[in-house]
């Protein structure tokens, strides 16, 4: 069974750091396009970071460039996105997905895998 698992998301103050990874079972990381998206209650999904197979190429959300970063571990098993900055609008349930695509806008891509999500809080 092909399945990608999000960790790392929980309660943090503004202007603080979470790390949240993203790990596959039934298939090889490496071999595809990881994206992160979020969903805010109330608001649709929206693609927050990408990365290519090779790591070579990333895209960013406006609002998170600079803050955030999407990155494969060397032993590529698991890809990590390092939210630093955090802002009480960034709580939201946070996905990574993949896909064999790539494209210059790779958080239009169609994503054929999801995981169930990580709660990120920022708040007070």
């Amino acid at each position: 069974q092909l399945q990608l698992v999000e960790s790392g998301g929980g309660l943090v103050q503004p202007g603080g750091s979470l790390r949240l990874s993203c790990a596959a079972s039934g298939f090889t990381l490496a071999n595809y396009a990881i994206g992160w998206f979020r969903q805010a209650p109330g608001k649709e999904r929206e693609g927050v970071s990408c990365i290519s197979r090779g790591s070579s190429s990333t895209n960013y959300e406006d609002s998170v460039k600079g803050r955030f970063t999407i990155s494969r571990d060397s032993d590529k098993v698991t890809v990590n996105l390092q939210m630093n900055s955090l802002k009480p609008e960034d709580t939201a349930v946070y996905y990574c997905a993949a896909t064999p695509r790539w494209g210059s806008s790779c958080l239009h891509l169609h994503f054929d895998y999801w995981g169930q999500g990580t709660q990120v809080t920022v708040s007070s």
